[in-house]
């Protein structure tokens, strides 16, 4: 698809279905995920930082947001414009809800992400009906709508000065997120929560579906797929996990802000995963980490910061061509393929 601004995802022409006993299982992801968030953890107790915690909490949010970008763009092969209409909704949503109504934190949760997915529901039933950049500039043109709104609606939003007098954090189940730390545990582990759910949704039976119609909509439509239904949960899903990202960083600022839902937003999340690795699960988390790790840096350094982010994801873009997990998957890879010859030569002899 030459009209893409990503490139595309490495993959055969029909895809197939691996057996069940092939495919992730439930307890090993779930060990990991506990195995990474006690490290984690480990780590901030090792090394009690406030830079490290407020670090751990902003790659959480946009770490969750990016992948859930590249449930559409890497996995359906949708690549949105406006994606971050739905983080910026999420935290404004969340906000206004604590404040106004003075819900307890967890059912606050729940009704941003009933909403969330009622907003994404009509706004994916609009734009997957189009195609290609097509389909890229209509969520664009709702994500700006949206950003207009929060602008110009000041006695809710707060307009550009952003959602005001901070956001309510009543304790829930002992966890006090008001305190930095506890914080920081619960952004970890929304993360690992919100990877696990997402991993085993792109290793599902509907995963696979995605691929399918990525790599050939007319063969899955001949197939009996409802491709338009499929794309639409696929939108609707991305959606609400991105909104998840939003709660978690409208947490951390304490508010919510009119740049959560600007066109920048999404460009970031695109610049995530195409530094981490699109045809990766884990690119585009680690593509979070390293420009947040880029934006600390250079904006320390230099005041020209956009000019040197610019270049570092040129480089990424049309030197390399690739992120650094695919990297990482590609020498593994090769590794294997070196292995296996080897073994079949041996054999041989």
């Amino acid at each position: 698809m030459t009209t893409q601004t990503l490139p595309a995802a490495p993959a055969p022409a029909i895809t197939e279905v691996p057996p069940a006993a092939a495919r992730p299982t439930l307890l090993r992801d779930i060990g990991l995920a506990v195995a990474a968030v006690a490290l984690l953890v480990l780590l901030r107790l090792l090394w009690p930082s406030p830079a490290l915690t407020d670090f751990g909490i902003r790659v959480a949010a946009l770490a969750i947001f990016a992948t859930s970008l590249n449930l559409l763009a890497g996995y359906t092969g949708m690549v949105s414009f406006g994606h971050g209409m739905f983080f910026g909704f999420g935290a404004y949503c969340f906000g206004l809800i604590m404040q106004r109504l003075a819900l307890p934190l967890p059912i606050a949760f729940l009704a941003t992400i009933v909403a969330t997915a009622l907003l994404a529901l009509v706004v994916g039933a609009i734009c997957i009906r189009l195609k290609d950049i097509y389909f890229s500039f209509i969520t664009l043109a709702f994500q700006m709508l949206i950003y207009s709104l929060i602008i110009a609606w000041v006695p809710l939003t707060g307009g550009d000065q952003g959602l005001q007098g901070g956001i309510p954090r009543p304790p829930f189940l002992g966890i006090n997120l008001g305190n930095a730390v506890h914080l920081y545990v619960f952004a970890i582990v929304m993360l690992a929560a919100c990877l696990l759910a997402m991993r085993h949704i792109v290793e599902s039976s509907f995963g696979y579906t995605l691929r399918m119609i990525r790599d050939n909509a007319d063969r899955a439509t001949f197939l009996g797929i409802d491709v338009f239904r499929v794309r639409l949960v696929a939108f609707v899903i991305a959606g609400v996990f991105a909104a998840i990202g939003g709660m978690v960083m409208a947490l951390f600022v304490s508010g919510a802000y009119p740049e959560f839902s600007n066109w920048t937003m999404s460009g970031e999340g695109i610049f995530m995963i195409m530094m981490g690795g699109l045809s990766t699960f884990i690119g585009p988390t680690a593509g979070a980490i390293v420009l947040s790790l880029l934006n600390d840096l250079v904006t320390r350094r230099t005041e020209h910061h956009g000019l040197a982010l610019g270049f570092v994801i040129l480089l990424f873009a049309l030197g390399l061509k690739k992120g650094i997990t695919d990297f990482i998957a590609d020498w593994f890879r090769a590794r294997r393929e070196a292995a296996g010859a080897r073994k079949a030569r041996e054999h041989a002899a």
